[in-house]
């Protein structure tokens, strides 16, 4: 390849990469795809909703479980946004809304394997089985670091204010995990449940510990960034393994009281 050849493939590269590159804006709104919501049938969980690209494609598939006396629509809205970036999100309606941790856990892994099985509707066809994650807020957070713990085979797992009796099963997580906390929650405060369940999780393990500025327990019903975008990003950088994404895992977001990570990703 002569000289002329060569800066011409090099300008070629420069503009595909441009072109395709991340930015903190597009992460700050709802994705690229359009999205359809259908019941998932199954069993070993209350109800669940499937949330999936209209476009054909393979996508990873997230499983959302609410927290204690709290329906399925308390996390629909952040599981709805993560759904437009490019994934096929499930929702979850619990068994009953007293059920505790243990009990969400088994139900988001139910969840995650019926949305792995689902053979019509819009989501058929559109689920990666390899590429499947736990998360969940508050009890349901609990219950994703408890699903975490005895499922390796999971790409990814996301707590929201995550509550739990005991922090003993996180020490063996091998998962990819990001806990999300808020400065004001008085229900499952940082101090006593993030934080703990956080330095549970082996440190040969990724992780990260991010917490808002003053908001409280109920900052996960709403797509409110950073949370919304950081969400996107973890799932992003290890559901689809797209290392474009890391950069907003450890972005330094004037809202994060403190933010903990343990690698570079």
């Amino acid at each position: 390849m002569n000289q002329t050849a060569l800066c011409v493939a090099i300008s070629a590269l420069a503009l595909a990469t441009s072109a395709s590159a991340v930015t903190l804006d597009e992460l700050k709104t709802d994705g690229p795809y359009t999205i359809v919501s259908e019941n998932l049938p199954g069993s070993g969980y209350g109800k669940a909703t499937i949330h999936a690209p209209k476009t054909g494609g393979s996508y990873a598939l997230v499983a959302v479980c609410p927290g204690f006396v709290s329906p399925e629509s308390s996390i629909t809205q952040i599981s709805k946004r993560l759904a437009t970036h490019g994934f096929s999100v499930v929702t979850i309606g619990t068994r009953t809304l007293l059920d505790f941790p243990s009990s969400r856990a088994s139900q988001i892994l139910a969840a995650l394997d019926a949305g792995s099985k689902v053979s019509s509707g819009n989501a058929a066809g559109k689920v990666d089985a390899s590429r499947m994650v736990a998360s969940g807020w508050s009890m349901g957070g609990g219950g994703t670091l408890l699903a975490a713990a005895k499922t390796p085979k999971l790409k990814a797992a996301v707590a929201y204010a995550p509550w739990n009796l005991s922090s003993s099963a996180f020490r063996s997580i091998t998962v990819p995990t990001i806990i999300f906390g808020a400065t004001g929650d008085t229900i499952a405060g940082v101090d006593t449940f993030s934080k703990p369940f956080y330095d549970a999780i082996p440190d040969t393990t990724h992780k990260a510990l991010a917490v808002l500025e003053g908001d409280n327990h109920f900052f996960p019903n709403t797509a409110a960034d950073p949370v919304s975008y950081t969400n996107i990003a973890w799932n992003k950088r290890f559901a689809d393994g797209n290392t474009q994404y890391k950069q907003f895992i450890q972005n330094l977001d004037a809202k994060w009281a403190s933010y903990e990570t343990n690698g570079s990703f």
